[in-house]
């Protein structure tokens, strides 16, 4: 009769000199604490020596003829792939190279089949252990195996039924993968070397390599050349490349910058042309102004001659010589105003020159010529300095300090100031006087002592040192800074229009005392 598989401790009141030996014996689970014996649930603290044999001889393995391999002392620690030349046949030339002959179609066909079934259980194997859980196979059934114990137990022979154990996915691994160490390699092959050669001298240089200079770290503080820096960089041995673009856009750029060129001068021609064409059409206004302006004078008189009468062609007659050489004598005098205008203007013209030259050659003399100069122009007036820009003060330490407060008596101590006072200093800083020499001439010589050996002194200094500026007064004295007034009428527009007014209305009063007349 076949019973059910009995798995595990026997139930309680059964146990009666049970003692679990092996894993089964547990029923997966853990030790029982009411026998006292050394237990090993799951082989939990069983050591490695305990599991496997200690001894260290060979088991006796034999060839298919029955004789025994005394070799396989040999392969002791190594793979099965390793070749060990052990027997007399190793040593023995083969006469006949069957290996070397050509397989024939149906080993071919064999190879090929063999070699496709194991392509594909790889790839089975690959994928399954991709889908990881869900692409295993399912589990199998139980089987069913009689076992009779070799001891002698009073259970006798029994049906165990083989289940696969259910295995936890999220469980970690229960064995170490530990790398043994590689047993020693095969004898190495030898190698023929040719004669040695005479090394040159430049297969020496390829053969130098440049140590590897770090460019962050100096650890020893060495003073590394920089060829020795660079070298490690290779950059000696790359091709340097330049972009064909660059060229291009240098090109670019000179071509705008020769249009920008181009078109600045073309517009600052331009704006030439068209400030010429103002500027004469300007002129030409004004000159066709005071054309028209004469013209009418010169036809009032031409009328005014015309309307009088026979009996006073005479006084008429007079009187129009009379406004011509009015005319004549204006004209005279625009003229002579416009040429006296013009000879100021040379004349400043020629001042600023000199002005100018006497500027270059102070700049270029040395220091001695030019400390001279400076000498003889030292009584020169300070509105003249300050217009030639020589007034530059000379620190000397005279004039670093200011001695009025050295050697004084007054101070905080001695009372320094009244109570009932405010002030800060019991004195100005600076006095009046200082203004009066800054904005006020200092004058040598007085203007009653005036003779003729100051006048040609005078005339006779190279610089004209004495010399004033035109327009002002000696005899006048000033508080403050020189002021210019600005003219309002440079053109003299205004004075010319006034002028033709002036003309009109005299040519009405003419007229009217003609007709009562």
């Amino acid at each position: 009769v076949i019973s059910d598989e009995i798995i595990g401790p026997p139930p309680y009141g059964h146990r009666k000199g049970f003692i679990p030996k092996t894993v089964e014996d547990f029923g997966n689970g853990g030790a029982f604490p009411e026998i006292h014996v050394v237990q090993y649930p799951l082989d939990m603290g069983r050591k490695k020596s305990m599991k496997t044999s200690s001894t260290k001889t060979l088991p006796l393995q034999v060839d298919g003829d029955g004789k025994i391999r005394y070799d396989a002392v040999l392969r002791q620690g190594h793979s099965n792939n390793r070749i060990i030349h052990s027997q007399l046949k190793d040593i023995v030339p083969m006469e006949k190279h069957e290996f070397n002959a050509r397989p024939t179609d149906d080993e071919i066909k064999k190879t090929t089949e063999k070699t496709q079934a194991a392509l594909q259980a790889i790839l089975e194997g690959r994928s399954k252990s991709s889908q990881g859980t869900l692409g295993k196979d399912k589990k199998s059934g139980p089987s069913f195996v009689k076992y009779t114990p070799a001891s002698r137990s009073t259970v006798g022979s029994r049906i165990i039924r083989m289940v696969e154990a259910p295995v936890d996915p999220m469980e970690p691994p229960k064995f170490k993968h530990k790398k043994m160490p590689r047993g020693p390699p095969s004898p190495p092959a030898p190698v023929l070397h040719s004669p040695p050669r005479k090394v040159s001298a430049e297969d020496q240089s390829n053969w130098v390599i440049p140590p590897c200079i770090s460019n962050w770290k100096n650890a020893k503080g060495y003073t590394i050349p920089l060829d020795k820096r660079l070298a490690a960089d290779g950059r000696g041995i790359q091709d340097i490349q330049i972009n064909p673009k660059f060229a291009s856009f240098s090109e670019a750029l000179s071509i705008a910058d020769r249009h920008a060129r181009e078109e600045v001068r073309l517009r600052a021609n331009m704006q030439a042309k068209l400030a010429a064409k103002e500027k004469k059409e300007k002129e030409e206004r004004l000159r066709m102004l005071a054309q028209r302006a004469r013209e009418e004078r010169a036809d009032d008189s031409e009328s005014s001659t015309e309307s009088e009468s026979d009996s006073e062609t005479g006084s008429e007659s007079s009187r129009s010589e009379h406004s011509h050489k009015e005319h004549r004598s204006s004209r005279h005098r625009e003229e002579s105003e416009s040429e006296r205008k013009a000879k100021e203007r040379d004349n400043l013209r020629r001042e600023r020159q000199k002005q100018r030259e006497r500027e270059m050659r102070l700049s270029h003399m040395g220091q001695e010529t030019k400390s001279k100069v400076m000498r003889k122009l030292g009584d020169r007036d300070i509105s003249e300095k300050i217009a030639l820009g020589l007034a530059q003060p000379t620190a000397s330490r005279e004039s670093m300090y200011d001695q009025r407060l050295f050697n004084r008596s007054e101070g905080l101590s001695s009372g320094f100031g009244s109570e009932d006072s405010y002030n800060i200093y019991d004195k100005p800083l600076f006095a009046e006087r200082s203004s009066n020499t800054i904005y006020r001439p200092k004058k040598s010589v007085s203007d009653d002592n005036f003779d003729s050996e100051a006048i040609e002194k005078i005339v006779s200094n190279k610089m004209g040192g004495s010399r004033g500026f035109k327009g002002t007064d000696g005899t006048s004295s000033r508080s403050g800074p020189v002021q210019f007034e600005k003219e309002s009428d440079p053109y003299e527009l205004e004075k010319f229009l006034k002028n033709k007014r002036n003309h009109e209305v005299d040519d009405d009063k003419g007229n009217e005392k003609r007709r009562r007349h």
